[in-house]
């Protein structure tokens, strides 16, 4: 296929290993082909800003950015660009953000390569892709049962107090949390204040202790 009449699809994520390695599968497809790479937010919009762009596969931890924050950012900016999650983390517990984010869809970074094009053919088709597990865990919910995300109460922190909580988890300090999110070291401290009021933490300790715990479920 002529390679203006290919799907021109962007790649998000601060693994230069991952990016390469998906690029190559990806073109080896006749009828798609990466346009751009990007390590983080900035990057990436940059791109979109210069690039026409179909698809851009995300990750959710970016270099100095946040995945979620910039799929908010594509969609209001860049409606007509279709954005899909390749991530490490739980599913179970960020699929349905990504998606309320304005992802058409989400992928653990476990899965074959297969599943990535399948989801990205999916997407392109107008529909939604995620795994058989979390839409069991959508009619749950609708149902009235409960989670694995909500077992561990994660469901009650916004997105940004879930990325600190993963950065606490990580061994960063207030300072290290603030200067890597650019948000001041004030905010960092209110975050973690209202995360222990939702998650019923007593202590700073609790905290850490907590989001270690979560971070390795995560990985």
């Amino acid at each position: 296929m002529p390679e203006q009449q290919r799907t021109r699809l962007l790649l998000v994520d601060d693994h230069a290993v991952m990016r390469h390695g998906l690029a190559a599968i990806i073109n080896e497809e006749p009828d798609l082909l990466v346009c751009g790479e990007a390590e983080g937010a900035a990057q990436a919009l940059e791109l979109l800003a210069t690039t026409p762009v179909d698809v851009a596969i995300v990750d959710i931890s970016l270099k100095g950015s946040d995945g979620l924050e910039l799929i908010k950012q594509v969609s209001t900016l860049y409606p007509r660009v279709r954005s899909l999650v390749l991530s490490m983390y739980d599913e179970s517990v960020y699929a349905e953000r990504a998606l309320r984010a304005g992802a058409r869809g989400y992928v653990r970074k476990a899965e074959a390569a297969e599943t990535v094009m399948t989801a990205v053919r999916r997407i392109l088709r107008g529909e939604t892709y995620v795994s058989a597990s979390v839409a069991a865990q959508f009619v749950r919910r609708v149902a009235g049962g409960r989670t694995s995300g909500e077992t561990l109460g994660v469901e009650r922190l916004s997105d940004r107090e879930l990325q600190i909580l993963r950065h606490v988890g990580r061994g960063l300090s207030n300072r290290e949390i603030a200067d890597d999110l650019c948000i001041s070291v004030k905010t960092v401290e209110t975050h973690r204040e209202h995360i222990k009021r939702k998650l019923n933490l007593a202590t700073a300790g609790d905290l850490l202790r907590y989001a270690i715990q979560f971070t390795r479920v995560e990985g």
